[in-house]
């Protein structure tokens, strides 16, 4: 019987020591997509698309038809208790400082009876309103001021006005318009609001707003139109959530997240 003699298997050539082995790739997992970005247009108003003077005219005319002769709620009884007032307001509520000025004004409606109040029981009377202390200060020393310097009269330039203490732009604004009838456009939280959401006059400062609004508004509404606006702001455009089902200019505004 012949012997059968098997070949020797073929010897693979070794791996250089120093050769890395190619890496095999691992399927990456699924990207989760990303989260919608909120467009800026969500957030500001289109102020791309000006309001036209025919516009602008039309929403005062509502205003004015809606509300023929718009009262401010700060009560007074004089020009000089309206600055008082005013001064007052300053981070405070109308309602707040009406319920303390009732009785103030009962017995201090000028300034020498201011003076001859003092500081100290003044502060009695205002306690309840944000920041007395400072406010009774201010209020003493513009009483002083206005006897002094204005013969005891409340001046009627925004200049005079911005003078005293306690009172800047906005209270000569409210004063000039109120007690003597000027053209002013006074910018609270409320027209700055109603200025910048609606588009009617967007701007990042009071003063900004302010004048954008003279710009625009027709010298026939001007008298009311500060007015109108803070009314509107106040209980119609609200801050968190505005009614903008009842709102007289819904159809106009230019507010992207209007409710209708």
């Amino acid at each position: 019987m012949a012997k059968i003699t098997r070949k020797p298997a073929p010897r693979k050539a070794p791996v250089p020591k120093n050769k890395a082995q190619p890496a095999v790739a691992k399927p990456k997992p699924a990207r989760k997509p990303a989260p919608a970005k909120r467009s800026l247009k969500a957030t500001k108003p289109n102020f791309q698309k000006p309001w036209t003077p025919a516009e602008v005219h039309e929403v005062f005319s509502r205003f004015r038809k809606a509300n023929p002769e718009p009262k401010g709620e700060l009560e007074h009884v004089n020009p000089f208790t309206l600055l008082v007032a005013v001064v007052l307001s300053a981070q405070a509520t109308d309602a707040g400082v009406n319920k303390a000025t009732r009785a103030l004004f009962e017995i201090a409606d000028t300034p020498q009876k201011m003076l001859d109040l003092g500081e100290e029981r003044l502060r009695d009377y205002i306690k309840t309103i944000g920041l007395y202390r400072t406010k009774a200060k201010n209020v003493i020393a513009l009483s002083a001021k206005v006897l002094s310097e204005f013969g005891g009269e409340v001046p009627r330039t925004r200049a005079e006005i911005e003078s005293l203490p306690g009172a800047g732009r906005k209270t000569a604004n409210v004063v000039l318009n109120m007690a003597f009838g000027e053209h002013t456009m006074a910018v609270d939280t409320h027209v700055f609001r109603v200025g910048n959401r609606t588009g009617l006059a967007p701007g990042k400062t009071p003063l900004e707003v302010e004048l954008g609004l003279e710009k625009v508004i027709p010298a026939e509404f001007m008298l009311h139109a500060h007015h109108w606006l803070i009314l509107h702001g106040r209980y119609t455009c609200l801050a968190r959530k505005p009614r903008c089902e009842v709102c007289l200019i819904n159809d106009l505004c230019r507010w992207p997240e209007k409710t209708v």
